[in-house]
């Protein structure tokens, strides 16, 4: 039954596709009260209209001396990599990076060389994954802190 309604609805919006709606005199009288008429110009007062010199953000002075800007304290340096996590830093980064190069601009490296760079890329590796900190710096922080 609900079936049958539905296209009827269906049938009945394709059979008035592109018919325009009738629209009552009332609101169409309601709608043109709100518009001027064609040609007519609206009188604007010059009291309307907000006075520069009125401006709230005016007291900002944008070219104000820089010594009243906020100059922020230089950072502190950066910590200092023991010399042997900096030796397993460069395996792990400058071994690829070397056979990167070297395939790129086709520089042929004795096996060997090749073998000793994929080696410090292993060893730089492990050694950094062996030396990681076993447990949470704070053993109360649960992670929930902003």
């Amino acid at each position: 039954m609900q079936r049958d309604s539905e296209e009827d609805a269906w049938r009945a919006i394709v059979e008035n596709y592109g018919d325009r709606p009738e629209i009552d005199d009332a609101a169409a009288a309601e709608q043109s009260a709100s518009r001027p008429p064609a040609g007519e110009i609206w009188a604007v007062d010059a009291d309307d209209h907000e006075d520069p010199d009125d401006d709230p953000d005016a007291d900002l002075d944008l070219g104000r001396a820089d010594d009243e800007r906020f100059v922020p304290p230089p950072p502190p340096p950066l910590p200092r990599l023991p010399p042997d996590r900096l030796l397993a830093w460069s395996g792990v980064f400058g071994s690829p990076a070397v056979l990167l190069v070297c395939l790129v601009f086709g520089v042929h490296l004795p096996p060997w060389l090749g073998y000793l760079l994929v080696a410090s890329f292993i060893g730089g590796f492990v050694y950094l994954v062996v030396h990681m900190p076993r447990g949470p710096g704070d053993p109360y922080d649960d992670g929930a802190r902003l």
